[in-house]
């Protein structure tokens, strides 16, 4: 029987070994067994508290899209402008917490679930509108009726970038990633909305 009060910390310690099991192995393939392992407890004690491997990954890219939105509220408050707010959504999506190797892995395979998982794919689109919604809105002020490409054109550079990232052999470098992308939006801004 599990201690009272303990639930949210395993919870918690089981999200974790998720993402940082799946970041190691690289895939989906990894079992309960190994992630109770890895949060100091007993399978039978993941199962408990998740039911199954599906759910227990479901949980961990909630609380990473969780720490994501956090970072992306705190940089969009602390911008000052329209373009401001653009810069302040790609510079958080190349975050320390969010561009590291076990994390951009757990995206990777995220999509892959998404394929598959009517959840997930939920889960993804609720993302997926979220940031081109936000990146829309900074941009109209400028681009007009040209924001919505543009700001599709900017989160598909950001999920490229994650691509390329889990396939590399370097150590992501999210400052570099973030400059890359403001490149494109440097470009877009120069262009301008149409006359």
């Amino acid at each position: 029987m599990p201690k009272l009060g303990m639930e949210p910390i395993r919870r918690s310690a089981l999200i974790k070994a998720t993402i940082a099991e799946i970041g190691h192995v690289g895939t989906l393939e990894v079992t309960v067994s190994r992630i109770a392992k890895r949060a100091g407890m007993s399978s039978a004690l993941a199962h408990h508290y998740f039911g199954s491997k599906e759910a227990m990954f479901l949980a961990a890219m909630r609380h990473v899209l969780t720490l994501y939105g956090a970072e992306v509220r705190g940089a969009l408050a602390a911008a000052d402008s329209p373009e401001g707010r653009a810069r302040a959504v790609i510079r958080a999506s190349f975050s320390a917490s969010s561009f590291r190797r076990e994390v951009i892995s757990a995206w990777l395979n995220f999509y892959v679930l998404a394929q598959t998982q009517p959840q997930a794919r939920r889960l993804l689109s609720v993302y997926q509108r979220r940031i081109v919604s936000n990146l829309c809105h900074a941009l109209r002020p400028q681009l007009g009726a040209r924001a919505g490409e543009a700001a599709q054109t900017i989160a598909a550079m950001i999920d490229g970038a994650y691509l390329h990232a889990v396939l590399g052999l370097e150590a992501p470098d999210g400052a570099e990633m973030a400059q890359r992308v403001e490149s494109y939006l440097d470009l877009t801004l120069k262009i301008g909305a149409p006359a």
